[in-house]
This record gives structure tokens, C-alpha cells and sequence, in this order.
């Protein structure tokens, strides 16, 4: 149900396989953070596990747990001041209204558990974005969100009339083998010692196609990259 990408004296980063929830959910088994605390308690008999941050069930890849409370405030403050650098991939089928650049709004809910993107600008969720073209009119979205918003790269990509492929609130009449949103990159700097963790979707035959593994192929760093103002 995951994979570890780094295991450190403080955190642990892993690559969360798709479908599976954050939280326990009762008779469909345990959650991503009682698995991970599970195997350390398993391997090192360390009961401490904090959470820092959460990826939707549909979404895979890079989570990063804290091991103990003083690391769990440490990395609440670098999220609360944007210091840690998050990158996504998505996949859409649909033609966007801009290929790049920025969506920036507040958030409010919306029917059926869903959000929607407001013109208005009080608490916004902030997210730049690249696309590139790939194979059958589809694009592949380099998504870097600047908040923390419940659904916000789900919502930013459907209010450019992009919903993500197989994202069952936001683009319903999709069929497909997942949903095509994967955490792919996190960079930080923790006690003076940077750390850069990346994690390519391992599921999922869009994300596997040569088209998109052509395009991965060119953003192993992207932080580097020329990104759209804020």
C-alpha cells in the first residue's frame, strides 16, 4: 500500500499507492498513517507518528510523516510559511482555457463534497501550473500549489475546463484505471540539511505511456524551471 523513499531520525517520506485513504475507514481497512505507524512499531518498535500533510484516496505519492513532536511542529511551521516546495502531476483529456500560468482564488464548497474556485481573492488557494502536449489530445499538467486547500490542484485544473482523468468528483463521466493526479516532488531545507525527494507515478497506463514518459523525462528538477509569477 506504499513504498518508503526515505526513512530519516525524524520523518519518514513514502510513495502512497492510489485508492488508499489517509484515515482508517472501518471495515475497508486501515489508513496510510496506521499503516506507515504499524511497520515502524514492526521494524523499530517506535510508536510516535505525526501527520504533516495528506493526499486525496485517488491521489498517489510522495507523504512525509513526522516521527516525533518537536519535528511535527518543525514541519508545521515550514508549511505554514510555504518553505517546503510541492510539486504534482496531473493528466487531462480536456482542452484548457490556459496552458500555463496561474490559478489563484478562494474556495468554497460546493454539492456532493465537492469546491468550487470564487473570483474572490480573501484566502486564496494559489497554485502555478505548466502543460504539455502528449499522446490523444491529452496534456500532462506540472501543478506547484502555494496553499493547502482541501481538492485544490482537483478544483484549479476543472476551472480551466481541465478535470483530471478518473477524478470521480470533478470530471464524473470519466473512465479510467486511476485518477490521474500524482505527488511528485518535495524539497525542503530541515535542521540545515536540504532535502530533495521525487517519486514517477509507477501506475497507471497514461502516466506510463512513452508520450508522457518523454515529457517526465524533462522535468526531473522542477524546481528549476522558469515558473509564472505569483
Amino acid at each position: 500500500m506504499f513504498k518508503i523513499i526515505s526513512e530519516q531520525p525524524d520523518f519518514i517520506v513514502v510513495d502512497k499507492n492510489i485508492g488508499v485513504n489517509f484515515h482508517d475507514e472501518g471495515d475497508l481497512g486501515a489508513g496510510l498513517f496506521s499503516q506507515v505507524k504499524a511497520y515502524l512499531q514492526q521494524q523499530h518498535s517506535h510508536n510516535e507518528l505525526y501527520p504533516v500533510h495528506r493526499l486525496d484516496k485517488m491521489t498517489s505519492g510522495l507523504v512525509m510523516f513526522a516521527k516525533n513532536q518537536h519535528s511535527a511542529q518543525r514541519f508545521g511551521e515550514l508549511f505554514a510559511k510555504h518553505d517546503i516546495e510541492k510539486y504534482y502531476l496531473a493528466i487531462s483529456d480536456k482542452k484548457p482555457t490556459k496552458k500555463q500560468g496561474l490559478i489563484k482564488g478562494d474556495m468554497a464548497k460546493s454539492r456532493r463534497g465537492m469546491f468550487k474556485l470564487m473570483r474572490t481573492m480573501e484566502n486564496p488557494a494559489i497554485t502555478q501550473f505548466f502543460s504539455y502536449s502528449v499522446a490523444n489530445k491529452q496534456r500532462l499538467y506540472l501543478l506547484k500549489p502555494h496553499s493547502g486547500k482541501t481538492h485544490q490542484l482537483r478544483v484549479a485544473l476543472s476551472s480551466i475546463s481541465a478535470p483530471i482523468i478518473g477524478d470521480p468528483l470533478y470530471n464524473s463521466n470519466s473512465v479510467a484505471d486511476r485518477g490521474y493526479l500524482h505527488a511528485y516532488c518535495l524539497k525542503f531545507t530541515y535542521a540545515n540539511t536540504p532535502y530533495t525527494f521525487l517519486a514517477k507515478p509507477s501506475t497507471g497506463e497514461l502516466f506510463l505511456a512513452d508520450s508522457t514518459t518523454q515529457a517526465l523525462a524533462l522535468l526531473n528538477e522542477p524546481w528549476l524551471l522558469n515558473w509564472p509569477k505569483l
